[in-house]
């Protein structure tokens, strides 16, 4: 099999990331997946295994929690979705995606278990994915794997491993039509991943969804660590908080005063937060990331409390190397600088609460004379709410869609909740880059927001104008 081949063989199962409506009590059912994984020789047994739920920084807190492991000299599987430019994203360890010739492999074994005429149900997309990550992490000999759940919880295709810890980071509304109109329907779902007598870490929620999560850990005698309770932070600072963002002729500029840093080779590598977290074990006074904001200080607080539950199992990583974990980790697509020349950003926010928490970063981080954005948003989200929250920091708006048809809202249908700004309707990205292209001035920003699938996208564009890499 080749690596084109395990690709159209595992598209030709049915792909509930890319159909906008369903019944996902009725599509997704673990007791399918755990019959796949036996028929596989269950290979996610005896991984030191981490579980993620929540609606906003399950991807970042995982990336943060990986960072550290690694940093401390582990051997680090990391499962996360969904991807930006290649599937192979989805599964790596360490620093490094799991290569073609493994996806095809492995695909190969589960294609023969699966094509078998004694086989029962069959699987969907993302329960093979998730059996080629049990596989390979098996295969490979990792000392951790992290899981970040696919679609809600309960009833996710991870959801049938037994980890040391689990997180739930913060819940929104998002997928209402699947996971429930309510935060308690929502909260219940993600909180389906709390194991009997586990470790729960539990980042900051609003009422209505805590109390849910409490009722779930009680029922099943679970310990729940709580950032902004048992973990604490703050923000000291960080670059480029309180700065000047401009365009000059040799590139991206930023200046406070006399001061200015020209940004030639590394331009990302100089935007950062400053904080402290105090935990249970330690504390870690200026930590050092470049996610931005503050929803990104949660999560990495988030890290901490899962980092410290592991002295639990006799797992003790050291502070310095906690700090150092978090300085390097990275994750794209998260308010990540796209180009220097114009200043291009990237974020997946995609519905209101991200889109709330990324209009505040910029305003707090970027002291831009305007803002060019660049949205479009798939059919099954709060588009009045995102756009709600990202008109006001915008001086115009060009509405776009997808590569992705059967869940790319059309542009004109986003424009009914557009209030009061320019607004420049385009058929695809390309189109709506050329027309942001003609607009920009010397001292405005292009955003790029509303949908991960619209920021893979962009990376896969902005990456072939190799002069203008950040």
């Amino acid at each position: 099999m080749t690596y084109q081949a395990a690709l159209n063989y595992l598209n030709s199962f049915i792909n509930y990331e890319r159909i906008e409506d369903y019944n996902y009590k009725q599509a997704l059912k673990l007791e399918r997946m755990a019959d796949l994984a036996k028929r596989l020789g269950n290979p996610h047994h005896n991984i030191n295994s981490i579980h993620i739920a929540g609606t906003k920084g399950k991807g970042s807190t995982a990336a943060f929690v990986h960072s550290i492991l690694k940093t401390h000299g582990s051997k680090v599987g990391l499962y996360t979705s969904p991807h930006l430019v290649t599937l192979r994203e989805r599964i790596r360890i360490n620093d490094e995606l799991i290569s073609e010739d493994d996806v095809a492999r492995l695909v190969g074994r589960i294609r023969k278990t699966v094509e078998n005429p004694a086989y029962g149900e069959r699987p969907t997309f993302f329960e093979l994915y998730t059996a080629l990550a049990f596989l390979y992490f098996k295969e490979r000999n990792a000392d951790f794997a992290i899981y970040e759940v696919g679609m809600g919880g309960r009833l996710d295709a991870t959801n049938i491993l037994k980890p040391l810890v689990c997180a739930i980071t913060p819940i929104s509304y998002d997928h209402i039509k699947t996971l429930g109109a309510t935060l308690a329907e929502i909260a219940f779902e993600k909180a389906g991943i709390i194991k009997e007598n586990s470790i729960c870490v539990v980042s900051p929620q609003e009422k209505e969804a805590q109390d849910v999560i409490e009722r779930v850990a009680r029922s099943r005698n679970a310990r729940l660590i709580q950032v902004g309770r048992d973990i604490k932070f703050d923000e000291v600072g960080g670059v480029p908080q309180g700065t000047t963002l401009c365009h000059g002729d040799n590139g991206l500029e930023i200046g406070r005063g006399t001061m200015v840093l020209r940004l030639r080779r590394k331009p990302s590598l100089k935007f950062k937060e400053v904080f402290n977290v105090y935990g249970i074990l330690n504390e870690y006074l200026k930590c050092e990331s470049v996610l931005l904001g503050e929803h990104q200080i949660i999560n990495a607080a988030a890290a901490v409390g899962i980092i410290e539950a592991l002295s639990n199992f006799g797992v003790k990583i050291p502070a310095d190397t906690i700090k150092k974990g978090l300085r390097q980790t990275r994750w794209s697509g998260r308010l990540e600088l796209g180009s220097r020349n114009p200043l291009i950003l990237l974020d997946g926010a995609h519905n209101r609460a991200s889109a709330r928490a990324l209009a505040k970063t910029v305003r707090e981080k970027f002291r831009l004379k305007d803002l060019l954005l660049i949205l479009g948003v798939s059919k099954d989200k709060d588009i009045r709410g995102i756009v709600e929250e990202l008109e006001p920091i915008s001086k115009s708006i060009i509405l776009t869609k997808a590569n992705i048809a059967e869940r790319a809202e059309e542009p004109g249908r986003i424009r009914e909740f557009v209030r009061g700004k320019e607004t420049i309707l385009t058929d695809n990205l390309s189109q709506a880059l050329r027309r942001a292209q003609a607009k920009i001035t010397g001292e405005e920003a292009i955003l790029i927001t509303g949908s991960l699938f619209l920021v893979g996208e962009a990376k896969v564009i902005l990456e072939k104008n190799v002069t203008n890499k950040p």
